[in-house]
């Protein structure tokens, strides 16, 4: 049976809520972040891109290079609720929907072309989005999930694109192979010293090649510029939260012991919650004492996954509930009302220096394993 996937992501999500709210950053370049001279850009407005501001760039750069733009702090909370009411609409009319991140959906609609037409269908859905929630919408449809990811950046800003089945070779073919989902900066710059700067240049070349320059990364990028994806669009189910808990073998009063095994179980926590791309909004504390006795204390925080907010929330917890001074049995940490959210979501509460410490830090545990590298605090 052909396949019919749909990519659907809002436009300049972040931006677009708070013009919802405020109708006056309309048309005007809004830049949303860190407000500080340290602070980084987590999403930016059409208008601001135009200037050359992106995603990720320092705050100060990009006001330099837009003076005339609006800063806003950001609002994950409220972000998080319309995301929410897009997701529920999805969900009430397709059949199959994965929840990407926390503005971007993929939408199995195969077998519904006996009945509607995918192509009508997916129009009439963002339609109805764009109705209820007022937010921009874009969508692709093909027979993969790369080909309609693909297809949603050419459709945008606010748009809809189709690429028929046995078109997707010709589809990418003269698209820049920065289009391709999973190419970073060093990858293309690998690429690029070869002489590739189109798919259409990667579809030409042997398989072989590019797996002796790029190893197994070499074959998915080499199929994905060809339109080969049989991934499948995985309905997940929304995790609520994740915790850890330690027992000690003897039970004690040692305070710094206590701590790093908080630090610890943080730090293992916080780098889970990244890789499986959420943010926490509430920590919560619990300690059982020899007797038995059990006493928790939770904070609700922007959402985060940052090591560093975790990390000060926990013992800023810990140094409140732990008042009675009797020896511990147990002690644990839990993390909730858990969201989709990319890295760049952190932004909001994060520096440019702690970004990129945490960021190279997870590439070593991704290789080399979690325990690889740590902070000291936790040794």
């Amino acid at each position: 049976m052909e396949r019919h996937i749909v990519h659907a992501d809002m436009d300049t999500f972040f931006v677009s809520v708070e013009r919802l709210v405020n109708s006056k950053l309309k048309d005007r370049p809004v830049l949303i972040g860190g407000g500080s001279d340290r602070g980084v850009v987590a999403s930016c407005s059409y208008e601001a891109r135009k200037f050359g501001v992106h995603s990720a760039m320092p705050m100060k750069l990009a006001l330099r290079l837009c003076p005339e733009a609006v800063v806003v702090r950001g609002d994950h909370e409220l972000y998080s609720k319309y995301s929410n009411l897009v997701t529920g609409i999805i969900q009430e009319q397709a059949p199959v929907v994965e929840k990407a991140s926390i503005d971007e959906h993929y939408i199995d609609m195969t077998g519904m072309d006996r009945f509607f037409g995918c192509w009508k269908y997916a129009g009439e859905l963002r339609a109805r989005i764009i109705r209820e929630t007022g937010l921009p919408i874009s969508f692709g449809l093909s027979s993969s999930k790369t080909v309609s990811k693909i297809a949603t950046g050419e459709a945008k800003p606010c748009g809809q694109r189709q690429v028929l089945s046995g078109s997707e070779k010709g589809f990418l073919a003269p698209l820049s192979i920065r289009k391709i989902p999973m190419i970073g900066a060093k990858t293309y710059a690998q690429l690029r010293n070869m002489g590739i700067a189109r798919c259409g240049t990667l579809q030409q070349m042997e398989m072989g090649t590019l797996y002796r320059v790029l190893g197994e990364n070499g074959i998915s990028i080499w199929r994905k510029a060809n339109g080969m994806d049989a991934s499948p669009v995985v309905p997940l189910r929304e995790q609520k939260s994740m915790s850890k808990e330690t027992t000690f073998h003897t039970d004690t009063i040692d305070i710094q012991q206590l701590r790093k095994t908080l630090a610890g179980m943080v730090d293992a926590l916080a780098f889970d919650l990244r890789q499986e791309g959420k943010l926490a909004g509430c920590l919560t504390l619990k300690i059982r004492y020899s007797n038995f006795d059990t006493h928790t204390q939770q904070l609700r925080l922007g959402y985060t996954s940052s090591d560093k907010v975790l990390l000060e929330t926990t013992m800023s917890l810990f140094k409140k509930l732990y008042s009675r001074r009797m020896l511990i049995r147990l002690i644990g940490i839990r993390f909730s009302h858990l969201i989709h959210g990319s890295r760049q979501a952190d932004l909001f509460a994060d520096t440019l220096e702690e970004i990129e410490l945490t960021s190279a830090m997870d590439r070593i545990r991704n290789r080399y394993g979690s325990r690889s590298v740590m902070r000291a605090v936790c040794l």
